[in-house]
């Protein structure tokens, strides 16, 4: 029996990501990965010392084993991508932003959301470097790069790999294809007429040139690419990912089952991108610093040890519950926009397993609809916060090295419920609701979406007509 105290210093860290970057006394401070770093090993103490009290040390070794994993993914892609930049004039225009944008999301399903995130969040930075207003396109790429795009393939997003390991078939989730397509087109029109409209709205940031508007470089002349042999490193570790066991791997047995063969493939693939790399890309071009994976190392090791007894509450309480589509994917997607999308995945996997009847659709033991509601839940909500996905943070600490404004934990959370959550909403009522009325409220929020896309779109249209007035203020959060 884990007693509901032992998730108190999983509270306690959130709480640290929250407030101590506000709290003006404590700002400064806590940007030093350092102190991050120590915050996370005093609230994990406690914690790893009564989960081995209360006959729990399983639970420690598994939280520590999978942040291993999960720091070495990302340092991996983190250093390969850092070697691959784009050169040339690129325009940071809402056409341009858009497009790679839904490219990135497309590559989320090849490539895995961390890979697509990694490999396109520079190029948008770098071809938006002249812009004055560049957060929403980095919390935009959080929503659609590095989470939603990620539905199609088991290699998009952890939890969809763990399904794929219990049995669902590979080419299960190609079938999601229309709720990828309607979380994704809602997104990207709302950035594009999001975008236009702040184009238009102020100038260059600094830019000397007083006629100069916020559409970054006038033109797109000689865009090529380099550090092409990055590719080969980035492509090694997309392989090792998918077909490389490591610790905890399924069917491993005798002393290779303790080898962590996939984290030594990326390791050494990173390591081959550090010594191939020119270093004029990686730094010159690309600004390259380790300081944004010191500080989700930092941040993550605390998340990861003290929501291991958040994971035994919930696997204790779980199969209690009595949950339909929409209430099983809100539960998974709510639980997995705080805790690892994954092991939540895992969880009501394995719920919707006893609720299994006769005379329905059952992959792997599961009801296809309850699947269903699972698999987009962990992968769509994990856009909620920046400690939903591994992504996420990482994005963000890249954007904030790079001078770009971003929001702290609680502001971040309210410019997903601002822009991100009216899309689920629309989403979950019109594909995962049984009743008609529920599907016609979804439907008529999806119609309001577009609506005020629409009219942000047409302000951005205003703005450029001579002589017009001024119209109203569009805030970028």
């Amino acid at each position: 029996m884990i007693a509901w105290w032992m998730a108190v210093p999983f509270v306690a860290m959130l709480l640290a990501i929250a407030v101590l970057p506000l709290v003006r006394a404590t700002r400064d401070w806590w940007d030093n990965p350092g102190h991050q770093l120590l915050v996370a090993l005093i609230l994990s103490a406690p914690v790893c010392v009564a989960l081995v009290v209360t006959g729990h040390p399983s639970s420690v070794v598994h939280a520590l084993v999978e942040y291993g994993q999960f720091i070495v993914l990302l340092f991996g892609l983190f250093v390969v991508a850092g070697g691959i930049a784009v050169t040339g004039n690129l325009a940071g225009t809402p056409k341009t932003n858009t497009l790679i944008l839904a490219v990135g999301a497309c590559l989320a399903s090849l490539i895995g959301t961390t890979g697509a995130a990694m490999l396109l969040i520079r190029v948008l930075l770098i071809s938006n470097k002249g812009r004055r207003h560049r957060t929403h396109t980095v919390v935009f790429a959080i929503f659609v790069m590095a989470n939603c795009g990620g539905l199609l393939t088991p290699l998009g997003d952890p939890p969809l790999f763990l399904g794929m390991l219990r049995g669902v078939p590979f080419t299960w989730t190609l079938g999601l294809w229309p709720d990828w397509l309607f979380v994704n087109a809602l997104l990207l029109v709302t950035y594009f007429c999001l975008d236009s409209a702040l184009s238009g709205s102020a100038g260059h940031c600094g830019d000397p040139n007083p006629t100069s508007t916020d559409q970054g470089p006038t033109g797109t002349r000689s865009v090529g690419v380099a550090g092409l042999p990055n590719i080969v490193w980035f492509a090694a570790i997309v392989a090792a990912v998918a077909v490389v066991p490591s610790v905890g791997t399924p069917g491993m047995r005798g002393w290779a089952g303790f080898v962590p063969w996939r984290e030594l493939c990326i390791l050494a693939a990173a390591g081959l991108s550090w010594i191939t790399s020119r270093q004029q890309v990686r730094f010159t071009i690309n600004h390259f610093t380790f300081a944004p994976i010191k500080e989700v190392a930092a941040v993550f090791v605390g998340i990861f040890v003290t929501m291991a007894p958040a994971f035994l509450l919930l696997d204790e309480h779980a199969g209690s519950l009595r949950l339909n589509t929409v209430s099983m994917h809100v539960l998974t997607g709510g639980l997995s926009s705080i805790l690892d999308n994954a092991p939540t995945y895992a969880t009501f996997f394995e719920v919707a397993q006893s609720s299994a009847g006769s005379g329905i659709t059952l992959v792997a033991g599961v009801p296809e609809a309850l699947l269903v509601a699972i698999s987009t839940g962990a992968v769509f909500w994990g856009a909620m916060t920046y400690i939903g996905n591994g992504p996420n943070f990482l994005v963000r600490s890249v954007a904030v090295h790079q001078s770009v404004p971003m929001p702290a934990f609680l502001g971040y959370i309210g410019w997903s419920a601002r822009w991100l959550l009216p899309v689920l909403a629309s989403y979950t009522l019109v594909f995962l609701a049984s009743s008609w009325w529920a599907r016609l409220v979804g439907l008529v929020l999806g119609v309001l979406v577009l609506v005020r896309a629409g009219l942000i779109w047409r302000r951005s249209r205003w703005i450029r007509l001579p002589g017009s007035p001024e119209p109203p203020a569009v805030s970028e959060a």
